[in-house]
């Protein structure tokens, strides 16, 4: 039986501002199984991509416990939690978020280095590129040289350099067209199928459909 690899319990986030606090997220609780594909939706302002930052230990909780396979992020200083994103979590960004002024090969690789403190002398990168369909001629090319689809094969290939237990996907497929975005859709159900665990924010229902569970987030809380 899969064991929870995400669990929110209770949890709130409120951002202060002059004009008054917005509550984002407003007692939040849920379970996310290893090896899961779970899809959360909502309308614009609901709180997704809030609750996506705060499962990817991008922002913190202002209230309640966030456990990431068994860790308590609250409980976590910067430099942990830095070493947590590094080694256990994936992240795929609508707009790439690709290093310009890097190739593809070395965009991939950066994560890699930034963890291990040395350049990849194992072949992964490599790999990786080729299974998303970057073949060496193109893994030279910096990321304005290339078309949309491919500069987000090789943010996929950068959000797996370092083996993560978790992936996840904010919009993976909001700046592609159709044809495109059901390529890197069938990318990430392999790597679901594979025993990756998935939770990707959409606004599109069949996108929406590949994953196995459903999260709808209204109003900063679940639906």
């Amino acid at each position: 039986m899969s064991s929870p690899v995400i669990e929110l319990d209770d949890v709130t986030k409120v951002y202060p501002l002059p004009s008054g606090d917005v509550t984002a997220l407003s007692g939040i609780s849920l379970t996310i199984n290893e090896g899961e594909f779970v899809t959360i939706m909502g309308p614009s302002g609901s709180g997704k991509s809030t609750l996506l930052n705060q499962i990817g230990c991008l922002d913190r909780p202002t209230s309640g416990d966030l456990s990431i396979a068994g860790k308590n992020i609250r409980e976590m200083d910067d430099r942990e939690l830095t070493s947590l994103r590094l080694s256990s979590i994936g992240y795929i960004f609508q707009k790439f978020n690709l290093i310009p002024l890097l190739s593809a090969y070395e965009n991939v690789e950066y994560p890699y280095i930034m963890k291990h403190r040395k350049n990849d002398d194992t072949g992964r990168v490599r790999d990786l590129l080729a299974l998303v369909g970057i073949d060496e001629s193109l893994s030279t090319h910096k990321p304005n040289e290339l078309s949309g689809g491919q500069q987000q094969r090789i943010a996929i290939a950068r959000a797996l350099v370092n083996d993560p237990a978790i992936l996840l996907c904010d919009e993976p497929t909001g700046n592609l067209d159709s044809q495109t975005g059901a390529q890197i859709m069938e990318v990430l159900s392999d790597l679901h199928r594979k025993g990756r665990t998935i939770i990707m924010v959409t606004h599109e229902s069949e996108i929406a459909a590949y994953a196995e569970r459903t999260i709808v987030i209204r109003d900063g809380r679940v639906a």
